[in-house]
């Protein structure tokens, strides 16, 4: 999707010197950012911050490291229904 959005000069001076800053054009900087915003607010929002986040997933993989490294042709749909023929 294109948007177009009208911005103060110092806002977009900041943006250009943050584009500059992470070698990126203009455009993905700003949709970056946004990414973030947006992010930052679904987390405000569901009342997780990213500390929670990480020791939520933190959590999760405990004990993940003594679980067989399987390859990936180990999950096709007929081997999880294999007995359903």
């Amino acid at each position: 999707m294109t948007i177009q959005v009208e911005l103060n000069p110092e806002l977009e001076a900041r943006l250009a010197a943050e584009a500059r800053a992470q070698g990126m054009p203009l455009e993905r900087a700003a949709a970056r950012i946004l990414e973030e915003a947006m992010a930052s607010r679904f987390m405000a929002a569901s009342g997780l911050s990213v500390g929670d986040l990480h020791t939520m997933l933190a959590s999760m993989a405990e004990g993940s490291e003594h679980l067989p490294n399987l390859p990936t042709d180990s999950f096709t749909r007929e081997s999880f229904y294999e007995d359903r023929g």
